[in-house]
């Protein structure tokens, strides 16, 4: 199994390996083309984007090829998709400035998490469904899946699932009301 089919399963994987530096690479100068002005860059920037898809610049990622992002969504100012798993963003979907999904995560106990000299990273995929507002400077965790029709509050950190029609707010985030 490669470094990149590791990351994807989730499986404890090297980011150093040789075939994710070239995507990272890759993704390094799509983004400079992308802040530079050229919105085209975004479609081949992006594993998938729907249509009416509006990303403000400055926009980070690792590798741009994990994640897909629905019709008719806006991504604000200074987001950060560390898709080092699947991000999956639905249809009709606005987020905030400054959010932060983060797929990749490294083990707590140091002893397994530098090896070699280097450090061992694991990734979980996100999902946010249909219609969801994630509001400015929230982060959504590795594994974590946000329900369709859901509103994330601003400087809220996302650690579990939220079920649909939330309203979800908090560090850490918890439901407040269903909607």
């Amino acid at each position: 199994m490669t470094e990149r089919e590791k990351m994807l399963a989730g499986e404890a994987y090297w980011p150093r390996d040789p075939e994710l530096l070239g995507l990272y690479q890759r993704a390094r100068g799509l983004l400079a083309e992308f802040t530079a002005g050229d919105k085209s860059a975004l479609r081949s920037l992006l594993g998938a984007m729907g249509s009416e898809v509006w990303i403000e610049a400055p926009f980070f990622c690792d590798y741009g090829v994990n994640i897909r992002i629905g019709s008719n969504c806006f991504v604000n100012y200074n987001c950060v998709f560390l898709d080092d798993n699947l991000i999956t963003v639905g249809d009709n979907v606005l987020i905030g400035p400054a959010v932060q999904l983060y797929t990749a995560t490294h083990p707590v106990i140091p002893e397994e998490r530098i090896v070699a000299g280097g450090y061992v990273t694991r990734a979980l995929p996100i999902c946010i469904g249909d219609n969801c507002w994630i509001g400015g400077g929230a982060m959504i965790m590795p594994g974590v899946s946000i329900g369709e029709g859901t509103t994330i509050g601003a400087g809220s950190v996302v650690t579990r699932d939220v079920p649909a029609r939330s309203f979800a707010a908090g560090n850490p985030c918890r439901v407040i009301r269903t909607c």
